[in-house]
């Protein structure tokens, strides 16, 4: 394939075309060339109004369903959606069924996978079944192709697993993924612990079942050394607390989700369980400080947390209600109302580094995994723009900015 993107303002930091609107001459995957009017040279022609290029991004927590929850969105329409979304890559929680745990599974869901612009890459469950108790095969989930190892939306109640594995992965550099919530302090709370659960009737979770949880798993962090992701923060205390463990030198990231940078628990008035989340939507003092944690660094990168929920399980009263929303084909748009787009797109790249996976750099000669979007433009997301198989999505009725054009990865340009 063999194709020109035309006038094309590159969006990379790490790229001598920063900030420059050029041509990008492309032949069998590859940028051939980049420059101001460049010849056509037989090439397919590609031009959009407004055209941003930048990295392809990488979405760090997606959930999708297959194997076992098929009618909550498979792996072949989810990985369209992605790449119609904007993402070049997406890493895959195990939270399917059964859990991805083995290398078998591992191995199921790439080679579901083979073939797609968008690619897979999927996150191997800490322990067995996902459920706290024995470590799962991390070594030979690794081998297979896993990035890292965590229990999706569970905490590890057991501390000394979590020392172990800690310890275990060094061996082979892993990494360990710790969502952080104490289920005890949680108890039976299903939004934030504040004004508007008192106000609503609903039994809230404190701040202090994230923060405590965090606590304890970086000081087990500095007792074993390794390298631990703590996903999808949510108070003003998780980021001060990240803040000053990364100052200490511990070897510790982190990540926001969209929904929690853009939204507050005030949105929970009308008890819509399409805003039942984990962790729970927090006030605008968590959400400006997540901001703040964006802005100097100390959140390393921002994921859609994309959860496909059947529709039964949110038409019910809230306290029963799954938590999750999907988010992949709002998550720029969303993004672009509260953050400039040169820091989107670094929070949405930085998961290569994070998992340790080659980048691509807009240059010549380098691999083409390109994301192709626009930053003009106001709309009001609406169920017409979701491809995903679930509904349930926080961001319906919200004005966002921007659209998205495609992705340009594995030699197949795909666009919307």
């Amino acid at each position: 394939m063999k194709l020109i993107i035309k006038s094309a303002k590159i969006i990379d930091s790490k790229s001598p075309f920063h900030n420059q609107t050029v041509d990008l001459l492309i032949a069998d995957g590859v940028i051939e060339k980049i420059g101001v009017s460049l010849p056509n040279d037989d090439a397919e022609v590609v031009r959009f109004d407004d055209l941003h290029v930048s990295q392809g991004w990488f979405d760090s927590s997606v959930s999708l369903g297959e194997p076992g929850y098929e009618d909550r969105e498979t792996i072949s329409n989810g990985l369209n959606v992605a790449a119609k979304s904007g993402f070049t890559a997406i890493a895959l929680q195990p939270n399917s069924l059964p859990i991805i745990d083995n290398q078998s599974q591992v191995n199921f869901v790439k080679n579901k996978a083979n073939g797609f612009a968008t690619e897979i890459f999927p996150i191997g469950a800490l322990t067995k079944a996902s459920e706290g108790k024995d470590m799962a095969e991390l070594f030979d989930m690794k081998n297979s192709g896993a990035i890292a190892f965590g229990d999706y939306n569970k905490s590890i109640d057991n501390a000394n697993i979590l020392k172990i594995a800690l310890q275990y992965v060094q061996d082979f550099d892993g990494l360990v993924i710790a969502y952080s919530q104490d289920p005890n302090i949680k108890g039976n709370g299903v939004v934030n612990e504040g004004i508007v659960s008192t106000r609503l009737g609903l039994k809230g979770i404190p701040n202090l079942a994230e923060e405590l949880q965090i606590s304890r798993n970086l000081f087990l962090l500095e007792y074993t050394g390794g390298k631990l992701h703590i996903p999808t923060i949510s108070t003003a205390k998780s980021v001060e607390l990240i803040r000053e463990a990364k100052a200490k030198g511990l070897n510790v990231t982190c990540s926001a989700s969209v929904h929690h940078l853009v939204l507050t628990d005030e949105k929970l008035d009308g008890f819509d369980t399409r805003f039942k989340v984990t962790p729970p939507l927090r006030t605008e003092v968590d959400r400006q400080a997540l901001l703040n944690g964006i802005a100097d660094g100390t959140i390393d990168m921002i994921t859609s947390d994309h959860n496909p929920i059947d529709i039964e399980f949110k038409k019910m009263e809230f306290d029963t209600a799954k938590n999750g929303t999907i988010g992949l084909e709002s998550a720029f748009g969303a993004l672009l109302t509260v953050l400039p787009v040169e820091t989107i797109v670094a929070k949405l790249t930085a998961a290569r580094k994070v998992f340790d996976l080659e980048s691509h750099i807009i240059e010549e000669g380098a691999k083409a995994n390109i994301t192709l979007f626009s930053t003009e433009g106001k709309s009001t997301f609406t169920k017409e723009n979701i491809l995903s198989k679930s509904k349930n999505s926080a961001f319906l009725g919200t004005e966002i900015k921007g659209s998205i054009y495609g992705i340009l990865n594995q030699n197949q340009l795909v666009t919307k």
